[in-house]
């Protein structure tokens, strides 16, 4: 089981870095620095949306809608499957569940949020809605917000780890 765990970390942490170091900056680069609908954590509003989409060329919308998603689409399942793993080992109880539950949320809630984004890319800045805007802003707010809860779980949980061992030792 550790050796699963380890790989899916692996797999997980490689797609993670492939999109902060290479996708998700070409994308900016390509709407001239403004930050993918992925890397706004906090959300946007429709005149950000709109801009960043009027800035996007053809070919940042082809890249965003094909290469980001479906990194994106890999990205949530192996995020929550490391952490699902990781919360059946690190806690007990209602607290492993609490923690599984933020996990699932997050990567349920990521591919809400890539639906809602690729239909922005295809209709464009000229087709987008308010509504549409909305719809995946309130998609990457609970992304991010149910992606934060279990982080700081994970982190509180390993903490308490190293806390129980430097004790044991001292």
């Amino acid at each position: 089981m550790r050796l699963i765990f380890w790989m899916m970390f692996a797999v997980m942490l490689g797609v993670y870095l492939v999109m902060v170091l290479w996708s998700l900056p070409l994308i900016a680069m390509d709407a001239g620095g403004l930050p993918a609908f992925d890397m706004r954590p906090t959300g946007y509003s429709y005149d950000e949306a709109q801009a960043f989409l009027a800035a996007l060329s053809p070919d940042g919308r082809a890249f965003y809608l094909d290469v980001q998603q479906w990194l994106d689409t890999a990205y949530p399942a192996l995020l929550g499957v490391t952490l699902v793993m990781a919360f059946g080992v690190l806690f007990r109880g209602v607290l492993r569940w609490a923690a599984i539950v933020f996990a699932l949320a997050g990567a349920v809630f990521d591919y809400l949020e890539n639906a809602a984004v690729a239909e922005m890319l295809r209709v464009g800045s000229e087709g987008v809605t308010p509504d549409m805007v909305a719809t995946a802003s309130r998609w990457t707010l609970l992304k991010s917000g149910a992606v934060t809860l279990a982080m700081l779980m994970l982190v509180a949980a390993l903490a308490m780890l190293v806390w129980r061992r430097v004790r044991r030792k001292a």
